[in-house]
């Protein structure tokens, strides 16, 4: 099963895709966006590209396990891209991921990889959706409420 991970941000939106089997999970593309609109939109044609069936979709949940204005943000996407969509939605909780894709490209670049500012920054977010996007292939996360 084709699914597509998204990252939600104000400004930036992280996507990745798992292979059609639905084993493995690889970043996709990071979109640039001034609106809500925007991504909705844009997200809409990676679905049909890449005849996507399932969506999982990282919920910034506050530390205390609180919903703050992020993942309420992040909920109304959802929300969006289910009723234009037609697809399921799943909602994980990605309160690290950001952080672990940053790790992760620090790794990368002290392993004698040449990756610039600019570089890390565009494939930031789409490498944290593909890490909360396998754990959630690998069972290692389970969809929330």
């Amino acid at each position: 099963m084709r699914t597509l991970a998204i990252d939600p941000g104000s400004r930036r939106v992280g996507l990745a895709l798992s292979d059609a089997a639905g084993k493995l999970a690889s970043p996709y593309r990071v979109l640039q966006i001034t609106s809500a609109a925007q991504a909705v939109d844009q997200i809409l044609k990676v679905i049909a590209e890449e005849q996507v069936e399932r969506i999982v979709i990282g919920l910034p949940l506050n530390m205390d396990d609180s919903v703050g204005p992020s993942a309420k943000s992040a909920r109304e996407l959802g929300r969006e891209i289910s009723a234009r969509a037609g697809k399921p939605i799943v909602f994980v909780d990605e309160r690290l991921s950001s952080f672990a894709a940053e790790q992760n490209l620090l790794d990368r670049r002290r392993g004698g990889e040449k990756i610039t500012r600019g570089q890390k920054k565009a494939r930031l977010d789409a490498k944290a959706a593909a890490l909360f996007l396998q754990e959630f292939l690998d069972g290692k996360l389970s969809s929330l409420p």
